[in-house]
Order: C-alpha cells, then structure tokens, then sequence
C-alpha cells in the first residue's frame, strides 16, 4: 500500500520520492521475480482540509475530490506507478466497508463513550474543527492564527490557547457545548505493540522503530474516531447524528475497500489478501504517517480480530526539500507532477532517477534544478544511455546488428563476466531490504563496467589488426547492455521497455540475468535510439525563474501594514504643513551612505531637506524635476552637517522599499496637502 494522497491538491515531488516512486520500484521488482502482488492505492477524500478547500472556492467538497482524484490518478498512470487499483475513499464500497468496521467494534465495546465541551460556532450552528477557530497566537502576537497551529510562527497550538478565538466560516464569538464521542483506547494494546514492534520488528528502519518507541514510552491515549462534521462516512448509529468517521480511522481502511472493489472486479478472494498469514504486507509512507500505520491502524486491525493480519514492514521516509527550502503547498514551493508531465514530456524516468538517487530514505534531503541536470546529463546520459549507444551503433557497424557468440575469453573477460553476474543479486538484495538509492548506485556501477570495459579494449582501434578478439569484446557488451535493460525495468521502466525493445529481448524475468547470456550468438537487433537528451542550461534557468517568481509573490502575500496608530483628532492632522515641492537639485550627502540632499522649491524660498533613502535611488540626478511631498514645520535638524528644513515624505512597499510620495500630476510648488 501507499499513504493515501488528500484529494485537495495535485502530487508534488516530496511525496514521490517518500512514498510512490519507492514502492512502485519494489512492486515492479516483485513482479518481475514472479511473486503475485497486490499494489493498492487510492485518494483520501474526507477530513477538514478538504472542506476548507471547497469553502474558500465557493463549491462543494465533492467537487474539489472528483477534480483532484482524477489529476492525481491521471498523473500516476503517466508517470508509471503501476497500481493494480487506485480508487477513493468517497465510493460506495469505501463507506460500506467503514461502516462496517466501526459498527462491529461498536458492538463488541472496543471503544469508550465520552462527552467534553468543544468550540461551537453559533451561526453556523456546528461544531468547528481545529483549522475552522482562528484567533490571535499567544506565541507571537498575530492574528489569523488556526487552532492547531501559527503559520506566523510555526508553533503548534491547541483552540483553547488562542486569543478572542473566533469562527473562520462566520465571524462569530464562538461558545462552547457538550458533545459525545467514541475513542479507541489506544492504550490497552501497549503491550501487544511493544511484543510485536519493539522485540518483534528490530529490523525496521532506525527513524520507524525510533519513532514508535518514543511514543510507546510517553504513554498512548485513547484517540477519538468520530468527529462533529457534515463531510466524512457518517457513524452508523443511533445518536450519532451529525457525526463522521475521524479521517485517521476512516483513510487506512480505504486499503481494505480498494482490495474489495478490485477483487469483486476480478473474482478474487479479498480475504485472502488481508487474513492469510502467508501475505506480507508493507506500507510505503513518509515519516509524518508512521504513529497511523504503526500504531493506530495496527490496533483497529487488532481490536477487530477476524484474522486480520499486520504489516510486515512500514520503510517510512524523511522529507524532500527542494532548492534548500521545505516543500509547502499552501505556499506553492513545490516541483508539481502534473505540471512536470507537460513540461518534461518523454521524461519520466529521469524523474524517477533523480528522486530516487537523491530520496530522503535516513534523513531529508534535497531536490535541486541543478542536480536534477547533472544527473541526467552525467549520469543517465554519459553513463548508461552513452554505454547502451555506442555497444549497439558498433555492432550495426561491425556486424549488421547479428549478435557474436561469447567465445575465446581471456582472464580479463572472465573477471568481468564474474563481476556482471554478481550485480543482479547486489540490486535485488538492496530493493528487498528497501535501500533504494543504493539498488540504483549499484545499476549505474553495472553500465560503468560497461562503459569501462568498451574504453579499454577499444574495439573501434583493433577491428582491422584482431577481429576475433572484437567478436567477443562486442559480444560480452551486449550481454550487459541486455542485463542493464531488466535490472533498470523497476527503476526507470519506460527506457528499459524501450531497450528491451531495441534489442530484442522478450523475457524480462529478474531470473533470466543470473545467466551469463541473455542475446544469443546470431539474435538480431535493432537500430540504436537515443535513451536519454541532454538537459540544457535554458531549462534549469526557466525552472528557477519559476521558483523565484513563486518566492517573490509568497513575499508580497506575506506581507501585512504595520498596526494603525492610535487616534487624532482632526486639530492634530491639522497642525501638520504638509505641501507639494519641485526637486531642482538631489545629491549624495558625503560620507552619509543612506543620505540624499534634495533642494525643494517650496512655492516662496528653495529649502534644503535630507532624506535617509539614499540606497533606494542610487542615481538621485533622476529625481530632479520630480514633486515630492513634505512636512513644510518641522524643526529644522542639522544631519551630518546639512541643516534639513522638513522631511520628504515616503512609503514603503511589500518588498521593504521606501518610494517617495508624489502628485498623480503637476501641481504648483507649495500646494497644501489635506
């Protein structure tokens, strides 16, 4: 399985190099050693995110999961994650199999009845999720902040911490009113956790097993599983009225529904898949889900009985940041899959490629234009598709493309077959313990011996002098180009289909690359075709002004005025001589780097003023001509030697410049303002 992506938004890379990319390597491995695997995927269509979503944008929740399931779907089948289902936690199949599974711990008393008071909007007359109270942080002051958390700040907060707490749907002064729900009293199973995780799983990855353990140490809590909302699966019970399945419970059996919708299709036992204990079962999730999948989804598992099995192993991830920045969506810092798809068509495995070299799989790491180029062209070109290329252009041009028997082997060649046939072992151990990056470095090691063994037997240089010898340098060649094109499948699968298709090869079998000839001598194959392109500089260029132009309107939206000062009366505004003036001179004031000395015609006298924006105009000469406005009674003040007689008026700008305040047109020198 694969964590359930919120229908409220499109795919970025952060959850493709923590969650999908890695799991459809290893299904595509699995399937290719010829285990029956199962591959479930699916949107998670419920919980508060969504409902913002569709409120901000004046539509129904319904609307925003049926655009986004089928963006997120579409754009998964393009990049070849290979689900054999990827459905949605708003189907018929979901609900019913939801239902169910709450009601039959409903009425085995699994759960515990409690009421408490939670905030109530009295306009709206519902209770409010966290993300529905907003109020002003105790932490930093601002306003806007969400019950669970300032996005000022960062710091988490719970509704109760909040100043006047206030509903974001209608304004109102919330109150609060008893309400009753049903929680999974997650602490009775502490000491099945601790049996089956702590000294049952030691294996797991160090940030899974650490993560649970520091949970398990602190204590679990009984965890509420319905919730006050009119979005969700409804509790199917009386006096539940108004009441959903809280999305942490409903999503992980959205697993269990997708197997049952694909079964039904299929004629297969879904049973067998979910309560046979020769099923392994993994779940692919980055390191935000692990307390679900590890804890709470294991228990509701548990607490229900009925043979249901457990996971096997949850290989979590960190998190991927991009250009040294987190990854956020609310913020737009994201590389979007769908939009990659448009604007890399063909393009695929590079993606894959580089998520995969560079997945946070022990800690967060980082996605960059520049390395994303460099991979591609230093790499996936110059390596593997250089090596694959020239192997293949020469045996065209040697052979007609006819493939030469494998004889006449010197102790050289029998240490490289040796080396060649040690590499599918190497990769397959390292998918099977879900080490990733290191299956991949070890593919590229096979095209570098390749690479290496073409460059130093340089068959171009000898074809004339020792043609025998180049019949076996070729013929060696192309037995590894023919294990790069099925050991690369899971990883990059559209070129090595490609591949597999140039050369002829029809049994992809991770099996068959135990064998030390995969072409036979007198096979075929076909013309060369280029597997990879160069990246040019222009593309990562056009990447990055894209990111900036995200950074510089993030900034301009982040920016708020300044608090509106306490009031005056009209008499105070009245005491202020604010007047229009013409610059006729603007000059550096000497060693005063912030400093400009403007000359003003004031209508009667010229006056001399000193402004402190001096890095703002680097070439005060332009301003002169220009009116400004200015407070004609200041006190004259004397700045670095300069008498200043008043003070240039300015404003400064969401980008923190200060830009001098002047008339929509040409008034004359001494014009009040008011």
């Amino acid at each position: 399985t694969t964590a359930l992506p919120y229908a409220n938004g499109p795919v970025h890379i952060g959850h493709l190099a923590g969650v999908y990319i890695p799991a459809d390597t290893y299904v595509r491995y699995l399937r290719m050693k010829g285990a029956e695997v199962l591959f479930v995927g699916g949107s998670d269509e419920h919980g508060v995110p969504i409902t913002i979503k569709a409120e901000k944008e004046g539509c129904t929740p319904q609307d925003i999961v049926d655009r986004y399931h089928e963006l997120i779907k579409k754009s998964f089948e393009e990049l070849g994650i290979s689900y054999n289902i990827y459905s949605r936690t708003t189907s018929k199949m979901h609900a019913a199999t939801a239902s169910e599974f709450f009601q039959k711990l409903y009425n085995e008393g699994k759960f515990i009845e409690r009421e408490s008071e939670q905030y109530f909007d009295p306009e709206r007359q519902k209770f409010l999720s966290d993300r529905y109270i907003v109020g002003t942080c105790p932490k930093c002051g601002a306003e806007g902040a969400y019950g669970d958390q300032c996005e000022k700040c960062g710091s988490s907060l719970s509704p109760d911490e909040l100043i006047n707490p206030h509903s974001q749907l209608s304004g109102a002064a919330l109150v609060k009113k008893m309400t009753k729900h049903w929680y999974l009293p997650l602490d009775q199973y502490e000491p099945w956790l601790h049996e089956w995780i702590l000294e049952g799983h030691k294996e797991w990855k160090t940030n899974v097993y650490g993560q649970v353990k520091s949970w398990l140490a602190a204590g679990l809590q009984p965890r509420a599983v319905t919730r006050d909302l009119d979005w969700g699966v409804p509790v199917p019970i009386k006096g539940a009225e108004g009441k959903v399945l809280y999305v942490w419970f409903d999503a992980p059996i959205g697993y269990i529904s997708n197997t049952k919708e694909l079964c039904e299709k299929t004629g297969d036992n879904w049973e067998r898949w979910w309560k046979d204990s020769d099923t392994k079962m993994v779940h692919f999730i980055g390191k935000d889900n692990i307390v679900f999948h590890c804890i709470i989804f294991p228990c509701m598992l548990k607490a229900y009985g009925d043979g249901y099995i457990v996971p096997e192993n949850v290989p979590a991830n960190e998190f991927l940041n991009l250009e040294n920045d987190k990854i956020s969506t609310s913020r737009n810092w994201a590389v979007w899959l769908h939009e990659y798809l448009q604007e890399f068509p063909g393009k695929q495995d590079v993606l894959r490629y580089v998520l995969t070299a560079n997945a946070p799989e022990t800690k967060d790491n980082n996605f960059t234009w520049k390395d994303y180029q460099d991979r591609n062209n230093n790499e996936l070109l110059s390596i593997f598709g250089n090596f694959v290329n020239r192997t293949i252009v020469l045996t065209h041009k040697y052979y007609n493309g006819v493939v030469p028997a494998l004889e006449n082997l010197t102790e050289a060649d029998q240490a490289v077959v040796k080396e060649m046939n040690a590499f599918p072992e190497q990769v397959g151990t390292s998918i099977e313990t879900y080490r990733f990056r290191e299956a991949l470095s070890e593919l590229m090691n096979l095209a570098r011996l390749g690479n290496r063994y073409l460059t130093e037997n340089e068959p171009w240089k000898v074809f004339k002098t020792d043609p025998e010898r180049v019949k076996t340098v070729m013929a060696l060649s192309l037995q590894i180009v023919a294990k790069l094109a099925i050991l690369a499948e899971p990883f990059l699968p559209f070129s090595a289909q490609k591949l597999q298709a140039m050369i002829g090869l029809t049994n992809n079998s991770w099996d068959t690359t135990k064998e030390t000839v995969l072409l036979p001598s007198g096979h075929v194959i076909g013309q060369a075709e280029l597997l990879f392109e160069k990246v040019e500089d222009s593309v990562v260029e056009s990447q990055l002004k894209k990111l900036n132009d995200t950074k510089k309107a993030n900034e301009l939206n982040a920016w708020t005025p300044l608090p509106i000062k306490e009031q005056v009366t009209f008499d105070d505004f009245q005491k202020m001589d604010i007047r229009v003036g013409t610059v006729l001179e603007c000059t550096k004031v000497p060693k005063a780097d912030k400093l400009l000395q403007f000359l003003i015609e004031d209508g009667m006298n010229q006056r001399t003023i000193v402004s402190g924006i001096a890095k703002y105009y680097p070439n005060p000469e332009e301003l002169v001509g220009k009116q400004v406005c200015f407070i004609a009674n200041f006190e004259p003040r004397k700045l670095k030697g300069v008498v200043s007689e008043g003070m240039i008026l300015s404003a400064e700008d969401r980008e923190g410049r200060l830009v001098l305040i002047t008339p929509s047109q040409l008034v004359a020198p001494g014009c009040n303002v008011g």
